[in-house]
């Protein structure tokens, strides 16, 4: 299974694991739909009064869309696909909160879930990066959720600096992206325990909580939504681009900031 779901009924806690670590946890369209079906099933699930999702292995939290996978687009620039899109909790109606416990690398469409999680706990060894603008492609949805969650300089950074730099846990926390550091390997824990302590609490106050505070970022996130599909029509290099220069990446080590 690509994606498993632990309950502990006695905390009302649910964890929602990555797990493909071969892959660094890589999403592909059976990861992406499950996904969307675990987002979905915990909406009825009354049990389960808050969640963490992590990723399995240490090595990544998720490096985003598995490239081995063949996304079919129609050919018109009004009705690019993108599978990414419904991974997220909140992009399947969930409103009970979801904290991220990262390990390893997080990266590109990683975001795509960082982004509809209400916090993230981070180990000491993670790092942050989008390799989009490296291999040809507009960084457009990333950005939107990432715009929301650090300071402008900071994401415009991240996402146009491509593969040459990586943020690490310690500037992710001091830049508001990443809310606790841990010591590696604990992420989960200190996540987990955030989750028990807010499933105490009444659930009607949790929930409601949780769709205001997404509704603070919601006009300014669906603006540069509406712009997303048709920059990336315009923007993206060819397939072929993006392998080439995929496949002729430096073996440089980037730098850590």
């Amino acid at each position: 299974m690509s994606v498993r779901l632990e309950v502990a009924e006695k905390t009302g806690v649910a964890v929602v694991t990555l797990d493909r670590p071969h892959k660094l946890n890589a999403i592909d369209l059976d990861t992406a739909r499950r996904l969307a079906k675990v987002w979905r099933d915990l909406r009825f699930d009354d049990t389960v009064r808050a969640v963490v999702l992590t990723g399995a292995g240490g090595r990544a939290f998720s490096t985003g869309l598995d490239r081995d996978t063949a996304v079919p687009q129609p050919p018109s620039p009004y009705m690019q696909d993108d599978p990414l899109l419904t991974i997220g909790p909140k992009a399947n109606d969930l409103w009970k909160p979801v904290i991220a416990a990262v390990e390893g690398m997080a990266c590109g469409g990683a975001f795509y879930l960082l982004g509809e999680c209400e916090f993230i706990v981070a180990g000491a060894d993670a790092v942050f990066f989008d390799p989009h603008t490296t291999y040809g492609m507009v960084s457009a949805y990333e950005s939107v959720l990432m715009a929301q969650r650090m300071p402008y300089g900071e994401t415009a950074r991240m996402m146009l600096m491509g593969t040459a730099e990586r943020i690490s846990a310690r500037r992710a926390h001091a830049v508001g992206l990443v809310s606790e550091l841990t010591d590696p390997g604990e992420a989960l824990g200190a996540a987990t325990a955030c989750a028990t302590v807010i499933a105490g609490y009444p659930t009607t106050g949790v929930q409601g909580t949780v769709r205001a505070l997404w509704s603070a970022t919601e006009a300014a996130r669906g603006a540069g939504w509406a712009q997303a599909p048709h920059l990336i029509a315009l923007g993206n290099l060819p397939d072929e681009e993006q392998a080439r220069l995929f496949g002729g990446r430096s073996g440089s080590r980037p730098r850590v900031r």
